[in-house]
């Protein structure tokens, strides 16, 4: 049986503002090449709390080669776990830990590349590890942050980021936008839109110019960025990558789009499902347009990756090796694993007799 977690103590506890904890975790020996990863990518914790399992996924705000590994939490409103981690957890707890994962990262490194990132919130998080990243071993790269904020004293890791500013000062640009505190100049207040952007580009950055764009955030802000990016600018979409946060105590919202794509699905039809996990396998059958795949295997006592259930993480990743699928949604896989058939399979309803996904399949 695979092990995806790994029980780890919090080593370090800090405020990173009044709202927010940074929990660091020193990894043992033995676990060390499990936990390497690349800048941008995020660790699944999971904990027992009133006799609920909760797992929530937290981006890496630490640097590779630091000594301990960290993720931000920040409190979210009715946040179960948010709450425990900024009021509860103290130094020597003993938290669950999945190895890192996700694709928020930069995938190939060049000679005097230029970096956009985009970030709102606590959105700063997976960019705060990629910034220090590319700064340390790009010499020649140059990067911009757009980061959007309520105001000064909510920005997260604002001592560090000036840091990096000092200590890179040729190479790193930074723009904060405040909702809520009035700046010198009206560029830099309100929300990151559309409009913001067009002022940027057109008052201080040839976006064309920009070679990778990394956006981070809440759903509103992140799908406005992209949008702008694809129909106003020459950069590949390729080259834009984004990370929804998200969190499972929200509501789930069911979209328009699946609802209407349900009318087309005759619900009384299923499918045979085979879920390959840790080279076995088991078959179920599933309702077209019904539970997840996800769900469903979880039900029959698969022990299966998945931390959001949202679409966003993409820790229940698999491969599609037989039949088709519905998605209802996807915020985290790419075009080229798109088109490698992976799925996420907590979003995912079959829609042919038989259907085949693959856990152990890596890609």
């Amino acid at each position: 049986m695979a092990t995806y977690f790994h029980a780890l103590p919090i080593q370090k506890i800090e405020k990173v503002t009044d709202d927010c904890v940074s929990l660091s975790f020193a990894i043992p020996a033995d676990l060390q090449a499990a936990f390497q990863f690349t800048p941008g990518q995020y660790l699944t914790l999971r904990i027992q709390h009133q006799g609920e399992e909760l797992r929530r996924s937290y981006s890496i705000c630490s640097a590779p080669d630091d000594p301990l590994i960290a993720v931000a939490v920040k409190q979210m409103e009715a946040g179960k776990f948010s709450t425990k981690a900024n009021q509860e957890f103290k130094v020597g707890d003993v938290i669950d830990v999945m190895e890192p994962m996700g694709n928020f990262i930069v995938k190939k490194k060049a000679t005097a590349k230029k970096y956009l990132f985009i970030a709102a919130g606590s959105g700063i998080t997976p960019i705060m590890s990629l910034m220090q990243s590319i700064l340390k071993q790009e010499p020649d790269a140059q990067i911009t942050l757009l980061f959007g904020n309520k105001n000064r004293n909510s920005i997260m890791f604002k001592e560090k980021i000036e840091g990096l500013k000092n200590l890179y000062m040729n190479q790193l640009s930074v723009y904060h936008i405040f909702t809520r505190e009035v700046a010198d100049t009206v560029l830099f207040n309100g929300r990151i839109t559309k409009e913001k952007l067009a002022s940027f580009g057109h008052l201080l950055l040839d976006y064309d110019t920009m070679d990778e764009v990394f956006i981070c955030g809440p759903e509103e802000m992140i799908l406005t960025a992209r949008d702008y990016f694809h129909e106003n600018t020459s950069i590949d979409h390729h080259h834009i990558h984004v990370e929804l946060f998200s969190s499972p105590d929200q509501p789930k919202v069911v979209s328009d789009a699946w609802k209407k794509k349900l009318e087309q699905v005759d619900t009384t039809q299923k499918s045979t499902v085979t879920v390959r996990v840790d080279g076995v396998a088991f078959d179920m059958e599933l309702q077209y347009g019904g539970e997840s795949i996800l769900d469903a295997a979880l039900k029959h006592g698969a022990d299966l990756p998945f931390a959001c259930k949202g679409g966003v993480c993409a820790t229940c990743k698999a491969k599609l090796v037989e039949g088709e699928v519905d998605m209802e949604t996807n915020y985290s896989l790419e075009s080229d694993e798109l088109a490698s058939n992976f799925i996420l399979t907590c979003q995912s309803h079959p829609r042919s007799p038989k259907v085949v996904v693959d856990f152990d399949f890596k890609g």
